[in-house]
């Protein structure tokens, strides 16, 4: 399968699967945005980029998704009265805590 598609593929469905909102991001105002257009303007910050370019915008890209899962994780543990959504929220924080921690750790050493 062409990389060309699998990426945005990618990105496509984890941003499905995880959902997020995200207070801003560079000069885009994300809380006014669909979550299909922030994926796009997602998705196009990687097309054409490859090697140490891609990885680093890709870094760059995966640590916003993952600080709006956090923030749509601690408005579920306010608002759901559902144990389970409380238990997901704890460890959606929790692993991608750990891996916005991992990718800068990795954005640093790959400067």
């Amino acid at each position: 399968m062409n990389k060309n598609i699998v990426i945005p593929l990618f990105a496509l469905i984890i941003g499905g699967l995880i959902g997020f909102s995200i207070k801003g991001n560079n000069s885009h105002d994300m809380h006014s945005m669909s979550m299909d257009q922030m994926m796009m303007d997602m998705n196009a910050e990687l097309v054409g980029k490859t090697g140490n370019a891609f990885d680093q915008a890709f870094l760059e890209q995966m640590i916003v998704h993952h600080e709006g899962a956090i923030e749509m994780a601690e408005l579920a543990l306010e608002s759901s009265e559902r144990q389970e959504i409380k238990d997901l929220a704890t460890a959606i924080i929790k692993a991608q805590t750990t891996e916005i921690n991992q990718m800068k750790d990795w954005q640093m050493s790959w400067e």
